[in-house]
C-alpha cells in the first residue's frame, strides 16, 4: 500500500453505527454480536476434532482461539477503540496502514472504535480479527468456522440446484443454432436466477439457514416488479459486442463472487451458459483467500461444489459437475483470489492499493459484482442520494464494463430515479435491508 485514499470534497460520509437506530447501528449492536457468539460455538463443538488430529496442542489452540474471540466480542459490544493486527499474514501491513489512515480521518478526540467509525470498516475488520484468532493458534490456522453453514445451504437447496441444472442441460443441445432473441431471452432469465440466488446470505441471517428450497425459474414473474433498475439488456448488449468480435480476441467474463451455497451455483450455471452458447470462451471467478462475512466463497467451497455436483447421483446435476471439472483442467474456468477482497478498501481504491489486480480486471470484457458487499465496496457505503449516477458514486473505479447483480441488504443505493427512493422510504421503510429488492445495475467506461 503506497498512499491512503483521498476523501474528496462533495463526497458523503460513509454509514457508521455512530448514527443510533440506523441499520449499521443495528448491525453492530446486534448482528455481529450473534455471529462472534456462532463462531465460539462452532469451535467449541469441534473440541473433540481437534484432539483427534492434533492431540492436546488442538484442544489448547480452540481454547486460546475461545478466549481471543470472547474478548473481541467484548470489545465490539463495549465500543473500545481498534486494535491493530499482530499476526504475520500477507495483508497485516495493509489493515494496520488502513486503521492509521482511519485515526487521521477521527482525529485525536475520537478514536477509531466499532460504533464510531465506518460500518464498512469495522465490519470487515471484525471477520478479518476472526482469521487473526486461527492464525494465532495453529494447528486451527486452516480451520473454516463458517463451513458447516455453507455446506448447510447446498445440501438444503438441492432440490433448487437440480432443477436450475435440469434447465441448463435441456437447453444446451440448443444454445449453437438458436435465435438470437431466444438466446438473449436465455440470457435474462439466467441473469435474473443469478440475481435472486443473493438472498441466500449468511451473513444479513446471523448464520441461520437461508437455503433455496424451491426452484428458482418458477418465482422470476413474480419476482419482476421487486428488480428497481435492470441494466440486462445491456449486459446482452455486452456481451453481443464481444462474440462479433470473437474471432479476432478472446472473449472474457470476470465474475466476483459472493455467496457459497445455492448462490454459487447460480453463477457456475450462468458461467457455463455463457461459454456453451458462445457468448463467451472464458470465465474467471474471484473468491476470498479465507472464511470471510460467514457465507463468502473460498476456494475450497469453490472446487467443493464443482465437485459434489459432479459426484451427484442426479443425471443433470452430474452432468453439469462433469462439465465444469473439463472448464477448469482446461482453463476455459479459472478460480482466483487477491489480498485486496479482504480489505477494507473501497473499489475507488484499487487502482493504487492493488494495480495488478485492478490491471487484471482491466483485460475483462465484462465484470459482474455479485451482492451486497460488493456493492457497498463499489459505491462506498456511503449516504448518497438514491438519485445519484451510478457512474458518480464508483468515483472512478471503471476497469471495464460492470454490472452489479445485488439484493438490497444495506442502507445504500444509487441510480434510480428522482423521487423513486423517497417513495419506496415512505411505502416500505425496510426497502433497503430486507433483501426483497434487487438491482442489476450496469456502467461502462464509455458513460
Amino acid at each position: 500500500m503506497e498512499s491512503n485514499p483521498v476523501l474528496l470534497p462533495g463526497v458523503p460520509q460513509s454509514l457508521s453505527a455512530k448514527f443510533e437506530g440506523s441499520f449499521a447501528y443495528l448491525t453492530i449492536r446486534d448482528r455481529l454480536p450473534t455471529i462472534l457468539t456462532k463462531v465460539i460455538d462452532t469451535i467449541h463443538r469441534n473440541k473433540n476434532k481437534f484432539f483427534e488430529e492434533y492431540g492436546e496442542e488442538g484442544v489448547e489452540a480452540e481454547k486460546r482461539a475461545i478466549s481471543f474471540l470472547s474478548k473481541l466480542r467484548n470489545e465490539l459490544q463495549t465500543d473500545k477503540p481498534v486494535l491493530v493486527l499482530e499476526d504475520a499474514q500477507e495483508d497485516t501491513e495493509a489493515w494496520n496502514r488502513y486503521l492509521q489512515y482511519q485515526r487521521g480521518l477521527q482525529g485525536e478526540h475520537c478514536p477509531v472504535s466499532w460504533f464510531k467509525s465506518p460500518w464498512l470498516y469495522v465490519e470487515c475488520y471484525m471477520y478479518r480479527r476472526i482469521q487473526e484468532a486461527l492464525c494465532l493458534n495453529p494447528p486451527m490456522s486452516e480451520f473454516d468456522v463458517f463451513c458447516e453453514g455453507k455446506t448447510q445451504s447446498f445440501l438444503e437447496s438441492t432440490a433448487a440446484i437440480t432443477a436450475l441444472c435440469t434447465h441448463l442441460q435441456q437447453i444446451r443441445p440448443t444454445l449453437t443454432h438458436t435465435p438470437e432473441s431466444t438466446l438473449m431471452d436465455h440470457l435474462l432469465t439466467l441473469l435474473q436466477v443469478s440475481l435472486w440466488g443473493n438472498k441466500c446470505d449468511l451473513s444479513i441471517s446471523a448464520g441461520r439457514d437461508n437455503s433455496q428450497r424451491v426452484s428458482p425459474l418458477d418465482s422470476l414473474s413474480a419476482l419482476r416488479a421487486f428488480v428497481l433498475l435492470d441494466d440486462s439488456r445491456q449486459v446482452w448488449a455486452a456481451l453481443r459486442s464481444g462474440r462479433d468480435r470473437g474471432q479476432r480476441s478472446r472473449v472474457q467474463v470476470d465474475v466476483v463472487l459472493d455467496n457459497a451455497g445455492f448462490e454459487l451455483l447460480t453463477d457456475l450455471v450462468l458461467a457455463d451458459f455463457l461459454l456453451a452458447s458462445g457468448l463467451a470462451n472464458q470465465v474467471r471467478f474471484h473468491g476470498k483467500r479465507f472464511p470471510w462475512f460467514v457465507s463468502d466463497v473460498t476456494g475450497r467451497d469453490f472446487l467443493w461444489t464443482v465437485a459434489q455436483a459432479a459426484s451427484s447421483n442426479h443425471t443433470h446435476l452430474s452432468a453439469c459437475g462433469g462439465q465444469w471439472r473439463r472448464y477448469l483442467e482446461e482453463g476455459a474456468w479459472s478460480y482466483h483470489d487477491h489480498a485486496f477482497w479482504t480489505l477494507p478498501h473501497e473499489y475507488c481504491d484499487m487502482e493504487w492499493a492493488a494495480p495488478d489486480l485492478y490491471a487484471s480486471l482491466s483485460s475483462a470484457h465484462l465484470l459482474l459484482f455479485k451482492g451486497d458487499l460488493n456493492y457497498r465496496k463499489l459505491v462506498g457505503d456511503r449516504d448518497w442520494p438514491h438519485h445519484t449516477p451510478f457512474s458518480v458514486a464508483l468515483r472512478g473505479f471503471s476497469p471495464a464494463s460492470l454490472c452489479a447483480l445485488r439484493t438490497l441488504k444495506a442502507n445504500v443505493q444509487v441510480g434510480l430515479a428522482v423521487g423513486q427512493g423517497e417513495g419506496l422510504s415512505k411505502d416500505t421503510p425496510t426497502w433497503m435491508t430486507s433483501g426483497d429488492y434487487a438491482v442489476m445495475q450496469f456502467h461502462s467506461p464509455q458513460q
